[in-house]
Parts: structure tokens; C-alpha cells; sequence
């Protein structure tokens, strides 16, 4: 039995947390694991993450790679630090390591993964994983359901957004390993978020409205301050459903996101926005991309903008000559 050990996984995210309780699912009941720590991590923890000491045994999902996690499931392609430690992944060719950068999401990739390397596969999370896909994989039926949308996986990935709780992450795991998905997303706890931040929601849309406009003609480009309201990043979509990318500032109390998206409900080769954030010192998907600016960095917010547009305009003409080829 494997005893004391630590799972770290991406949130807020619901794929992160869909993750989570796949991979708690397979090593406590199939590998005999026991944890103690459920910690969530965001892209903040980059600068420390292979530098910080953590007792082993730990896994990690959803999230960069860590040459000494006794499990590890990830799907970015911005999962290496270093070009040594993909190295290191390919060489160690350990079975308990896993890692597809053309999956939509993580839990898809843990759900197929583990069933062809380990025979493991609960369907009782077979809509758990449905959702975490398609929100990961921008697959939404309309910017409406994506914005708005009514079903109980929305709810939850809605309320993530809006708790300062850090323990609510977890929270959701380890409800979700209890419950059906269908369940928690109609708790109190999930469902009173949720309508909080439609909401808050509804008044970004207003407000993203005053500001949101295309660049050229195919980039819708804001400036908007998030105080009091949430800019969903679906929303530069309602106003300019031609555009085949969004990228915009939103300004925060302590700092600022750039964040990018690609026009998911358009058809065209996209420019890999989480590698032309990586360079800038974020990071993201193929489809989207976002960074976070502390500090003097917040002055420079402007300017860093108009490099990612230049950046994403010369990778589109790249993808052309390819095409063209």
C-alpha cells in the first residue's frame, strides 16, 4: 500500500478537476494509493515548480511535468520546462507517465490511457469526462452555451471562476468521487457561484461591449477592467462571430491577463496560441493562450499586446505557406 501521498492538478479548471478524480479513482482502487493532500496548482507556481521539494509519493495532472512525480498525466504543449526534461519523459518511458499533446483534454486522455495500459476504465465518470472535453476543447454548441449555458458541468466550471475559496477545488473532487456529475453541479454550494457569476457574467458583457473591436479583420482585440464583473472569454465572440481570434487585457486590482483565444466555432489552422504566450512567459493550448503581468510589468500591458498581434499575424502567414506548399 502506498500511503501519505500527494495529488497536484490544475485549477481552476474543469478538466484539471475532472482529472483528479480519475486519477484518485485508479490509483486507490486499483494501485492500492492513499492520499492525504489534494493541491491545486495554477500557472503561478511555474517560476517554483521544479525548485520546490515535495514529499513523495505524489501525482500530478493536467499540469507541468515533474521528473520525480510517481504518476504524471498531462496534455499541454507547453508541459516541459526545459527541452532536457522532455528528454528525460522519453527516456524514462515510464508507463505511469503519460502524454498526448493532440488530446482536447486531459481526463481523455487519462480515460483512454488508463484503459489500454492498465485495463481501468469507470464509467460511472463517463459524462464527467463528456464535459471536461468539450470545455476544454472550446466544443460548445454556441457562444450562448458557452457564455450562459444551463446544464450542471457549466455550473460547476462557472463557479470555479467566481469562489476565493482555495479549498473548493478540492472540494469538487472529492464531491465528484461520491456524487454524480449531475449531482454536484446541482448543489447549493455549486449552483449559488454559478448564478453569482452569470451575473457578473451578463454585466462584463456590457462593459467588454464599450470596448471590444476588430483589428483588421480578423482579431478581436479589448481593453477591459474586470472590476465588479467577469469577462468570459467566449464573450468577444457574441459581438464579432467572424473573428478567427480574440486577444485582449483584462485589468485586475494587482495585475493584468493577456489572454488570446481562437474563434472555436470557425474552421481554418490555427496559429498554436499557448506557444506564442510561452515566449511572453505564459503559456496555454493550441486554441488558447494567456499570461499574467505583476508589478512594472503592468505598464508594459499595451506593448505586449500589440507584439502578440504581430506575433499571431506572422504565425498565420507561416501556416499559409505551409498550406500553400
Amino acid at each position: 500500500m502506498v500511503r501519505g501521498a500527494s495529488l497536484y492538478f490544475h485549477s481552476p479548471c474543469f478538466d484539471g478537476i475532472a482529472s483528479s478524480v480519475l486519477t484518485l479513482d485508479f490509483l486507490e482502487t486499483s494501485q492500492n494509493w492513499r492520499f492525504e493532500k489534494l493541491c491545486a496548482v495554477n500557472y503561478d507556481s511555474r517560476i517554483d515548480w521544479l525548485s520546490s521539494k515535495r514529499r513523495k509519493p505524489f501525482a500530478v495532472v493536467d499540469f507541468l511535468y515533474h521528473p520525480d512525480a510517481d504518476f504524471w498525466a498531462d496534455h499541454h504543449q507547453t508541459s516541459f520546462l526545459k527541452p532536457s526534461l522532455k528528454q528525460h519523459f522519453e527516456e524514462q518511458n515510464n508507463r505511469y507517465h503519460i502524454y498526448n499533446s493532440k488530446s482536447g483534454s486531459c481526463a481523455k486522455l487519462l480515460w483512454r490511457s488508463l484503459a489500454l495500459r492498465f485495463n481501468h476504465q469507470n464509467r460511472r465518470f463517463t459524462d464527467l469526462v463528456k464535459w471536461a472535453d468539450k470545455i476544454d476543447s472550446a466544443r460548445y454548441s454556441s457562444v450562448e452555451e458557452a457564455i450562459i449555458g444551463p446544464y450542471p458541468a457549466l455550473n460547476i466550471n462557472r463557479s470555479l471562476v467566481i469562489t476565493k475559496d482555495p479549498n473548493y477545488p478540492a472540494w469538487l473532487v472529492t464531491q465528484l468521487r461520491k456524487q454524480t456529475l449531475d449531482q454536484v453541479g446541482r448543489l447549493p454550494e455549486v449552483v449559488g457561484k454559478s448564478d453569482e457569476a452569470k451575473t457578473l457574467i451578463e454585466a462584463g458583457l456590457d462593459r467588454l461591449s464599450h470596448t471590444v473591436r476588430l483589428d483588421g479583420t480578423d482579431i478581436a482585440v479589448f481593453d477591459v477592467d474586470s472590476s465588479d464583473v467577469l469577462i468570459n472569454r467566449y464573450s468577444p465572440y457574441r459581438f464579432f462571430p467572424e473573428a478567427r481570434y480574440s486577444l485582449g487585457i483584462v485589468r485586475m486590482p494587482d495585475s493584468i491577463k493577456i489572454t488570446a483565444m481562437r474563434n472555436p466555432w470557425l474552421q481554418f489552422p490555427s496559429v498554436y496560441l499557448g506557444k506564442v504566450f510561452e515566449r511572453f512567459g505564459g503559456g496555454g493550448h493550441r486554441r488558447v493562450g494567456s499570461l499574467l503581468l505583476r508589478g512594472a510589468d503592468v505598464s508594459d500591458a499595451e506593448g505586449v499586446m500589440k507584439r502578440l498581434v504581430r506575433e499571431i499575424r506572422k504565425e498565420e502567414a507561416g501556416n499559409k505557406k505551409s498550406v500553400a506548399a
